[in-house]
């Protein structure tokens, strides 16, 4: 395991008397329709704009599945985040605790994501199962159905894959000393680009246009929180459920989500759909050229001031993440082939200058510094820190 050396150009140092007593903890009765168990709550949080999670930790009922489901692991970690991100706006940091979803489970989840089969299709899906597992096989299936006609091309014109996967998140709120379910979240991926094989077994894509995912998207969503509410425990809690279109699979940068709605406590129909205005640009690229180019041209000044001293270097790319069309966030990869430890050493240190000198002080920054052995070096720049945290791996 890498040891990790604090630089002293980082003043986020922790000593005795300023750490955080994380033996601090609430204990709270967790109450569900079916039991109470104990649960404790840190009264430490990371930051005013984070959920405190519930211990001990439940995992999904659903885990893994996320991981199947989408393109990539950017895609992967987005559409996790984003969805916390969208809920804070209903579920107050301040009063709601944050709990992986408990209510669809695996075999749920993978039965709406299949295409709804025709009457036939059905009947003979039956067909492989014995006469008393045929009650759990249901015709639920929320992807569009595939009759089989025409080529394959035709079937992807006519009824892609739209919907990728759901994600839950749930989210409690304190009732006395008791911990009790205050709302869920839902997360649709759906597919910018739907893969199928051609008859001779070439791959081919077909792109599916924003609009349409947000009208097929509206339309599963309805669906779904009408079924939510059916389920045990969650006929009386609000319900917010966000759209996200997960990029292609040779993306670079994740996916986003675009639009999303919420179902009052105990109402089967979900409000207006509102836009969210967020996303991620590829640095350098010409998107973000055309898009941003005060940002392109700050990403390229320092991209050539790193050049100028190490030319061999230019593999260098960002990411940047916009919210209501301002940039609030980069994240830098740069690999390197340095073996030494004090090459890398001073590399980083001459990083962080720059990372200081030029992006201004509103943006958080993010650097990673890498090798073919693994990760080397992290620079991270809050807003409005004087100084960068910094740490070597050794």
């Amino acid at each position: 395991m890498k040891k990790i050396v604090f630089l002293a150009l980082s003043v986020m140092l922790v000593t005795t008397a300023c750490a955080p007593d994380f033996s601090k903890e609430e204990e709270v009765v967790q109450k569900t329709d079916d039991n109470k168990q104990k649960a404790v709550i840190s009264k430490y949080s990371i930051s005013d704009d984070t959920y405190q999670s519930v211990l001990p930790f439940k995992e999904s009922k659903s885990r893994g599945l996320t991981v199947s489901n989408l393109n990539t692991r950017l895609d992967v970690k987005e559409f996790e985040s984003g969805l916390t991100r969208l809920s804070k706006d209903e579920f107050s940091t301040d009063d709601y605790y944050y709990q992986e979803g408990q209510y669809l489970d695996e075999d749920t989840i993978s039965s709406w994501l299949r295409r709804k089969w025709t009457e036939n299709q059905y009947k003979d899906v039956l067909k492989d199962y014995d006469k008393e597992e045929r009650d759990k096989v249901k015709n639920v299936g929320l992807n569009p159905i595939n009759t089989g006609e025409g080529t394959a091309a035709e079937q992807s014109e006519k009824s892609p894959i739209y919907l990728a996967h759901i994600l839950e998140q749930d989210y409690l709120v304190k009732d006395g000393d008791e911990l009790k379910l205050g709302g869920v979240s839902i997360g649709l991926a759906m597919n910018s680009v739907y893969y199928y094989t051609q008859e001779k077994g070439y791959p081919r894509e077909k792109k599916i246009s924003r609009e349409k995912l947000q009208e097929e998207g509206e339309k599963m969503a309805d669906e779904i929180v009408q079924r939510m509410r059916k389920i045990k425990g969650l006929e009386n809690v609000p319900i917010t459920v966000g759209l996200f279109e997960q990029e292609e699979k040779s993306s670079l940068v994740p996916g986003s989500y675009f639009a999303k709605a919420t179902a009052k406590k105990g109402s089967s129909e979900l409000g207006s759909w509102d836009k969210v205005d967020e996303g991620y640009y590829l640095f350098p690229s010409n998107a973000v050229a055309a898009d941003e180019r005060s940002d392109s041209d700050m990403f390229g000044n320092f991209k050539a001031e790193i050049q100028d001293y190490f030319p061999n270097y230019t593999n260098i790319i960002g990411r940047g993440f916009y919210q209501n069309g301002e940039l609030q966030e980069m994240t830098i990869d740069i690999p390197i082939q340095f073996f030494g430890e004090q090459e890398i050493t001073g590399f980083t240190q001459y990083i962080a200058g720059l990372v200081m000198e030029h992006f201004p002080s509103y943006l958080k920054v993010n650097v990673n510094i890498s090798t073919v052995q693994g990760p080397e070096a992290l620079i991270s720049r809050e807003p409005d820190e004087k100084k960068p945290f910094v740490h070597i791996y050794k």
